[in-house]
């Protein structure tokens, strides 16, 4: 009795990919397009946010809170934070994805990273204002703030400065780097937006070229830490804990400009690469130098890749 012959497995025709356009790649949308559909995306919502403003206040409302205070710094960094991420979030229903890829997944949200990068930029501001001691540069001249006024303004800058750190690092480093890093390398986005970065501190009324070049340093650092870590937490506690050392803490400039309500008074003299001169620690010498050894630390501490992309 003969067996009967098995036919041989179905196996399924592959699934035809979408050819390469213009407009489509092998992972859909090209990057460059995307990149353009969230730009005019965060173009429209800050209109529509301008626009509605101005119609509810009947034109009463001047130009934003003056001056470096909590509130003013808050509010403001709180609309570029909340424009941005609405942005992305509309991008992450085009694009079929969760809007925790683009840097700030919510399981990671103020747990260890972001309050390790905290502290060590804290260190970092004062580590620099430490060098410039050593030379002779800088000195605290007493407190600027008394009574129940120090813990009411140490929250309120803490809060204002979580504003800055997640503002600007999801502005220029969350989903603009995931999806330039798709397109052109994580090293070529990263360069350009830091770049860009910089660039767009230029406006600021005391920044000067080498407070620039700082601020690309900066946008560098944090470019590496992304690429370590996965996601952008630890740099914006780093950007939380330098900056509220820096302007609330220690008191001294931010590009120039001086912060109320900050907790000491400080004074700053001799030669302008040791100080900073008119635009403040970040434009010192020592800034880039400090920088480098969280680098070093960094990579010490974080030594696998953890990026998702490029």
């Amino acid at each position: 009795m003969s067996t009967p012959e098995i036919p041989p497995p179905v196996v399924p025709a592959p699934i035809p990919q979408p050819p390469n356009t213009f407009w489509r790649g092998p992972n859909g949308i090209r990057a460059g397009w995307r990149v353009l559909i969230f730009l005019a995306i965060v173009a429209g919502i800050s209109l529509t946010l301008i626009v509605g403003i101005f119609i509810v206040s009947r034109g009463r409302i001047q130009a934003g809170v003056s001056g470096l205070t909590p509130l003013g710094v808050g509010l403001s960094e709180a609309a570029i934070f909340f424009v941005t991420a609405i942005a992305a979030l509309i991008m992450s229903v085009i694009e079929h994805r969760s809007w925790g890829q683009y840097g700030l997944p919510a399981r990671h949200a103020f747990r260890g990273d972001f309050w390790i990068g905290t502290v060590v930029g804290f260190l970092a501001i004062s580590t620099c204002l430490l060098a410039i001691f050593a030379f002779h540069g800088f000195h605290l001249a007493g407190l600027n703030t008394h009574g129940d006024m120090i813990v009411k303004a140490t929250v309120a800058w803490g809060v204002a400065f979580i504003m800055v750190g997640l503002a600007e690092e999801f502005s220029f480093r969350g989903y603009l780097q995931y999806t330039l890093a798709m397109g052109m390398g994580y090293w070529p986005a990263a360069i350009l937006l830091s770049v860009l970065f910089g660039l767009a501190h230029a406006r600021n009324p005391g920044e000067t070229v080498p407070g620039i070049i700082s601020v690309v340093f900066f946008a560098l650092l944090f470019c590496f830490v992304i690429r370590r870590t996965g996601n952008l937490w630890w740099a914006v506690g780093f950007h939380t804990g330098w900056d509220w050392g820096q302007t609330f803490f220690y008191g001294v400039p931010d590009s120039g400009a001086a912060a109320r309500y900050n907790l000491f008074n400080s004074a700053f003299h001799g030669s302008r690469w040791i100080t900073g001169g008119t635009v403040g620690p970040e434009a010192s010498i020592f800034t880039p130098l400090t920088l480098l050894l969280v680098v070093v630390i960094v990579a010490s501490f974080y030594r696998e890749n953890r990026y998702p992309v490029g």
